[in-house]
């Protein structure tokens, strides 16, 4: 749908650079449409979108019904990543293949959570733990 509120058709799916670009339109309701400058400024009447933005538009609506969602989350999960990328100095992968690149991220994720259970524990009671 449209800002309007209109049904769109689907139109043709180009490649622009990286993503694909869903062309979305309604040539009847968009010639006579106020808000069309606001959504589609091209002469041709369609409503460009990248194919997987209705994944951000309802990632954006749970934000919103959720506020306090996004707080919990900085506390929980963005601090193991900014301690990967900062203490261990991954600001990228060095792998290639998609499957390399998983394994990468798991050794990072498993060296996390030894430094921080060493931190919790301490080495004793880890090694007591590790040969039961």
């Amino acid at each position: 749908t449209c800002p309007a509120g209109q049904h769109l058709t689907k139109g043709k799916v180009r490649s622009d650079r990286r993503d694909n670009i869903d062309h979305d339109r309604n040539l009847t309701a968009c010639s006579a449409c106020a808000l069309k400058p606001q959504c589609s400024p091209d002469k041709h009447k369609r409503v460009k979108r990248w194919q997987h933005e209705d994944v951000l538009d309802r990632m954006q609506a749970r934000l919103e019904r959720m506020p306090e969602a996004m707080s919990i989350r900085r506390q929980t999960v963005e601090h193991p990543f900014g301690t990967i990328k900062a203490w261990m100095g991954r600001t990228h992968f060095l792998m290639k293949t998609l499957e390399k690149v998983k394994t990468e991220m798991s050794l990072h994720v498993l060296a996390y959570n030894l430094k921080r259970m060493i931190s919790i524990l301490g080495v004793g009671p880890l090694l007591k733990a590790l040969e039961a």
